[in-house]
């Protein structure tokens, strides 16, 4: 068993550790890889839209159902550690490199990080902004009409398929996710740099392969999570299921007439 003392060791190593300027940067990273990861996992699961209102639904049915349904809400309680984790000691390094701007300034190189970081900051505000209104319209569905939508081939589950397009319906929902998700990959291709460097796995010899990483995983992302609403938008991805149904409807109102 840890006793009081070993506890009171380890508290402090942990301050240390927090309060160490490496410590964040590690934080940072390892926060980081928990979130691209689930940014690409994500946008993978997104891409079933494309298969068919069955397997997307199959998967979303899974998702919260593994586990007996705590399988969810254990990976939505990771995945908010990390996210906070992230934003926060992100600001606080951002405030201690404010402090010692005169020390900051004493290279050009150093100069042009502290523009990044700006940009940053700014873009990340902007996707925590986006990642709100996100939970709040497809997890939450504060929307009453796609809350309510269940699958017509089974009435018991929600109808995830029909609810992503029916989401993307909205011109000024589309706007806002193009831009949020255009931030977001600028977002990571500088982050997926300083995530390297700070494990140190940045040098001459693979800096230029590990910018072209971030570029690539920038690109992937973009392209796979606006993919969805760009055809919704254009009317070449439609649930003729929901309209199928909406005719049968039609059909059975007007026979009872």
């Amino acid at each position: 068993m840890i006793n009081k003392s070993q506890m009171n060791s380890l508290g402090q190593s942990l301050l240390n550790f927090w309060r160490s300027s490496i410590g964040k940067k590690l934080i940072v990273a390892v926060t980081g890889i928990i979130l691209v990861g689930f940014l690409l996992a994500h946008m993978a699961g997104n891409l079933l839209v494309f298969q068919g209102r069955e397997p997307m639904n199959d998967y979303a049915y899974f998702l919260h159902h593994f586990l007996h349904g705590a399988g969810i809400w254990l990976f939505r309680l990771v995945l908010l550690g990390a996210f906070v984790l992230h934003i926060v000691t992100t600001i606080c390094l951002v405030r201690e490199n404010r402090a010692a701007r005169e020390e900051r300034y004493a290279c050009e190189a150093t100069v042009k990080a502290s523009g990044s970081s700006k940009i940053m900051i700014w873009s990340g505000l902007t996707v925590l902004g986006f990642v709100i209104f996100h939970i709040f319209h497809f997890t939450v569905r504060v929307d009453p009409d796609l809350a309510a939508m269940k699958d017509p081939l089974d009435p018991s589950r929600h109808d995830v398929y029909g609810m992503v397009i029916a989401g993307f319906q909205n011109p000024l929902v589309v706007l806002f996710y193009i831009i949020a998700v255009t931030l977001l990959c600028s977002h990571l291709r500088h982050g997926v740099a300083s995530l390297f460097q700070t494990l140190g796995f940045r040098s001459e010899k693979t800096r230029v392969a590990i910018g072209y990483l971030g570029i690539a995983i920038a690109i992937i992302l973009w392209l796979g999570f606006l993919s969805i609403p760009s055809l919704v938008t254009f009317g070449l991805l439609e649930d003729k299921g929901a309209a199928i149904e909406h005719s049968s409807h039609s059909t059975a109102s007007l026979l009872k007439c």
